[in-house]
């Protein structure tokens, strides 16, 4: 019994394997997401899109890439893309589910219906379609040489004249540096402002031209587009203040040319003022000023993009302190360099002190051009040029003055430099002549101190042979002697010179000698010889074999 359970376990087992696998297998690609539809469940509450676990229809969580298993007489599947967030884009989300937001609000936080105030950075995202959309835009790129400023589009207004806070609407104080930023531009918008050297080009006769920085465009492709779209934005955004300042209908002012021109804006502003004497003054003049960066959040919440800080501030400031100023100088002052020079100075004395307060720096102000009635300029031009022929023919004979000083110093260096090559060979030659007697005054005493040396070594070695001559004679008197004493004890012992001569002579006779003595009587030598006893001895001795 126990056996054919087991066998039914195990059959059922096995079943219930091959039906998970087999049919209730879900497989997700990567990429891809799996939405679920309960086919049976609680009917949904009043207002709720999504099923949650345990209500029937479309399931608000979705199944992620790999292996799932859900029955499919209970579920229905259906797969879709996942949402990827490219770089330097974001995506804004609106969530299609959750509870309604409250009265003035319009960004959702999570678990509420409505845009969601924090959006996608770049990545892969599995969001329901069902339960989220999504727009794809570009981050909020500041390029280099302007500066971001925040405005918070939600939240109750800030204070009058105050930077908005957290929860507040309006400017806020904090301004975003160069880079890229991924903000909800549903949330805040980001006005790029130019920082650094600006300029306004006004003339006489025509419009008066803004020139703002050069902008500096990253080297990457793709923060190169999105760098030239935030500046062309910011070129419409600014045309229609332009375009309501200069009275026009039609939509052009600010312009910005290819990528990494410099952006211009046009207002219909020319500088005219009377002089003094009552003439009608027309300048053309080029204002350079900055907004600097710690100060463009103020400058932006009182007064706007750059446009209106020009309108409002800047041409205002230059047009009135021209006239005032100007009106203090004759026409005259105008054309000669001294008077348009000091007029230059306090124009932009006048314009730096009164733009101060506002937070807007004045670097230098030009005076390019200045436009005199014709009844004055003749003359004064015709003056001038006296003047200036005047002075160039002054200049002409002091130059050539100073050519013939220059000749008359050339030729003195000439002079010198010959003068100084003759000393120099002297100098050498004295030095050379020098040189040589001393060598020779060396050689000399060297050659003396040879000699003194040679003289001594030779009166040592007369020396040396003189002491070994006299020792060797006394050495061989002391061995004469010696030798003369021997000889002396021999002739004694001998018994006189005599016998020591023949035993001399004896001793030098050859040993072989054989003296033979034959006796034949009286009178032979034996007998008639007369020898002495010891004569006859040595004969004997002589004689081998006796």
């Amino acid at each position: 019994m126990k056996t054919i359970l087991a066998i039914i376990a195990a059959v059922i087992v096995a079943l219930w394997g091959i039906w998970d696998y087999g049919f209730c297998r879900i497989y997700v690609n990567p990429g891809e997401l799996a939405v679920i539809t309960a086919k049976e469940g609680k009917p949904l509450p009043e207002g709720q899109m999504l099923a949650k676990p345990g209500e029937k229809g479309i399931q608000e969580d979705v199944l992620s890439p790999g292996r799932h298993f859900r029955n499919p007489y209970a579920f229905s599947v259906a797969m879709h893309d996942m949402k990827i967030i490219p770089p330097g884009k974001i995506g804004v989300v609106t969530s299609k589910v959750g509870t309604a937001l409250p009265p003035g609000e319009f960004l959702a936080n999570k678990g509420q219906k409505g845009i969601l105030r924090e959006p996608l950075g770049p990545g892969t995202y599995a969001l329901n379609p069902y339960a989220y959309s999504v727009e794809i835009i570009d981050a909020t790129s500041i390029p280099i040489g302007y500066v971001g400023v925040i405005t918070s589009l939600s939240g109750k207004p800030a204070p009058e004249g105050a930077f908005a806070k957290t929860g507040e609407k309006g400017v806020m104080q904090e301004i975003l540096q160069p880079g890229l930023y991924y903000i909800n531009p549903k949330a805040y918008k980001v006005d790029t402002i130019e920082i650094g050297a600006n300029q306004i080009s006004l003339s006489g006769q025509g419009a008066g031209t803004v020139v703002t920085k050069t902008a500096m465009i990253g080297e990457n492709a793709a923060m190169q587009d999105i760098q030239s779209r935030t500046l062309a934005n910011q070129a419409a955004q600014r045309s229609d203040y332009i375009n309501k300042a200069n009275g026009e209908t039609k939509t052009a002012g600010a312009k910005e040319k290819k990528t990494g021109a410099v952006p211009e804006f046009t207002l219909n502003q020319h500088l005219e003022f009377p002089s003094r004497d009552g003439f009608k003054i027309l300048l053309d003049m080029t204002v350079e000023f900055e907004l600097l960066p710690q100060k463009v959040a103020g400058i932006y919440r009182d007064y706007g993009d750059m446009p209106a800080v020009v309108d409002k501030i800047l041409m205002p400031q230059i047009l009135s302190a021209s006239r005032l100023k100007g009106s203090a100088y004759k026409a005259t002052d105008f054309i000669i360099g001294e008077g348009r020079e000091k007029f230059q100075g306090d124009l932009r004395t006048e314009l730096h002190n009164a733009l101060a307060s506002k937070n807007i720096e004045i670097h230098d102000t030009l005076i390019r051009f200045v436009n005199v009635p014709e009844t004055i300029l003749e003359p004064l031009q015709m003056a001038s040029i006296a003047v200036e022929q005047d002075h160039t023919n002054r200049e002409k004979q002091t130059t050539e003055k100073k050519k013939a000083e220059l000749n008359t110093e050339t030729q003195l260096i000439d002079q010198r430099t010959a003068e100084v090559d003759q000393e120099t060979s002297k100098i050498k030659a004295e030095t050379k002549a020098q040189k040589e007697k001393e060598v020779a005054e060396i050689a000399a005493e060297m050659t003396r101190q040879i000699a003194v040396i040679s003289r001594e070594t030779a009166e040592i070695r007369a020396s040396r042979d003189i002491v070994l001559g006299q020792a060797n004679a006394d050495a061989t008197k002391l061995v004469g002697g010696e030798k003369a004493k021997g000889l002396e004890l021999k002739v004694k012992a001998l018994g006189g010179a005599n016998a020591y001569t023949r035993a001399q002579v004896a001793e030098s006779l050859n040993p072989n000698l054989k003296i033979r003595v034959l006796h034949s009587g009286q009178g032979t030598l034996w007998t008639d010889g007369k020898f002495s006893h010891g004569e006859a001895a040595l004969i004997q001795k002589s004689q081998p074999g006796k």
